[in-house]
């Protein structure tokens, strides 16, 4: 299987999980001027799997180093998959509300207050259990995400302040999506060798093969979980599986496309995990934030007509958020 080679590898390939994660959202948006988003939510499920099985059949299945996607899945220990498929369902759990809270605030808000708090929390479970980098340096970093966090709620609720409901409901939304997500990638991370994808332990899995059942796990309980909310929306009326159907498939399109881009940065942090630990590849993958911050900001203007001290605290959120992943990066070195 394809193994990364060196620390600067894997920061590059982080980098690319925090463009990939930061950017499916647009897919959301683009759907939603004519598509709800619990029917969009069933494609970006789909989109996931499919990448997830691609890979693992091809760079899971090549080279040298490690096992081969079909030769992990068969000596994988039964607990190890049980702890892939549970973040799996974590993974979804925290992502259908984040979707939602997406749908009802925007992306400016969000990514910023629930990936951002998931980075916080995920970057202290993960470091927990696999003590890799620079503590100081890494925890200076998160600090610098919180104040970031912070700035963007005093900045949403100035300009919600004629919608008090829309903005709590947004805001809620957001925190409980980012405790669930932080605990997700610890999951899919205890049930693979992070110390040694090239001879990992008997009944470990490599990243290819948890990636694969971690996304199974995310479409199972979606039958749940998006059930629910399809029959129970947060906003809006319910939709039914016949609605889904009904969807063309320009529109059915780009759903799955977000689901490919959301795995290919999925893919590639949990690759990255073995140089640089779970606990920075994680930390990076979720700068996120950042990169979906300026997509609603700048390209979705979701803060038209926000006054000049509005401008200033958003100018100084992503200068912390900027200063933050510096301090992750350095904590690896």
């Amino acid at each position: 299987m394809f193994i990364v080679q060196s620390y600067w590898q894997a920061i590059l390939f982080c980098v690319i999980t925090m463009l990939c994660w930061g950017s499916w959202a647009n897919t959301q948006k683009l759907a939603g001027r004519s598509w709800r988003f619990e029917l969009f939510y069933w494609d970006y499920v789909i989109g996931i799997l499919l990448f997830s099985l691609v890979s693992a059949l091809t760079l899971g299945s090549i080279g040298e180093q490690g096992r081969h996607f079909m030769d992990d899945l068969a000596q994988a220990d039964p607990a190890n998959i049980g702890k892939a498929l549970i973040g799996g369902v974590v993974f979804n759990a925290a992502n259908i509300l984040l979707s939602a809270a997406i749908a009802i605030a925007g992306m400016a808000v969000a990514f910023p207050v629930g990936i951002g708090l998931a980075l916080i929390l995920g970057v202290l479970i993960n470091y927990l259990g696999t003590e890799k980098g620079n503590a100081v340096l890494l925890f200076s970093g998160v600090a610098f995400v919180l104040v970031a966090i912070i700035l963007n709620a005093v900045v949403y609720k100035r300009k919600s302040a004629g919608g008090a409901a829309a903005s709590s409901k947004g805001i809620v939304l957001s925190v409980v999506a980012g405790v669930l997500m932080s605990f997700f990638y610890r999951f899919i991370a205890s049930s693979m060798d992070v110390d040694n994808f090239a001879m990992p332990a008997a009944g470990k899995m490599t990243p290819y093969t948890a990636v694969f059942i971690f996304s199974c796990g995310i479409l199972v309980s979606n039958f749940l979980f998006n059930t629910i909310l399809m029959r129970r929306p947060f906003d809006g009326s319910p939709v039914s599986y016949r609605d889904y159907f009904r969807g063309g498939t320009g529109t059915h399109f780009v759903g799955i496309l977000g689901g490919l881009i959301w795995g290919l940065g999925n893919a590639l942090n949990l690759i990255a995990a073995g140089k640089a630990g779970p606990a920075i590849s994680y930390g990076l993958g979720q700068g996120a934030t950042l990169v979906a911050a300026l997509w609603g900001v700048f390209i979705w203007k979701e803060f038209r007509g926000a006054s000049g001290k509005s401008n200033m605290l958003l100018a100084l959120m992503f200068l912390c958020f900027i200063l933050g992943l510096g301090f992750i990066i350095r904590a690896g070195q």
